[in-house]
């Protein structure tokens, strides 16, 4: 799930060598921290959270299909 998050944010952002993607699975949770330039954090949040909302949702059905749950966290 690292690399599908990383592959999508690389593919909005405009300096994709600074895409950081961290993955911490604790007792049937996967959490992903996102960390992206800060010229980029606006494009992967997108308007009213919309492109954070669809990174979420597909993060999520990714996850059901192992049995566990995700949260996507977006660090500055």
């Amino acid at each position: 799930m690292k690399e599908l998050v990383g592959f999508i944010a690389r593919a909005l952002v405009d300096n994709p060598e600074e895409v950081r993607g961290d993955e911490v699975d604790t007792d049937g949770t996967i959490l992903e921290e996102l960390r992206v330039a800060q010229d980029d954090l606006g494009k992967v949040i997108g308007k009213q959270g919309r492109t954070a909302r669809a990174i979420r949702t597909l993060l999520s059905a990714s996850a059901r299909k192992v049995d566990k749950r995700a949260r996507l966290e977006i660090i500055e």
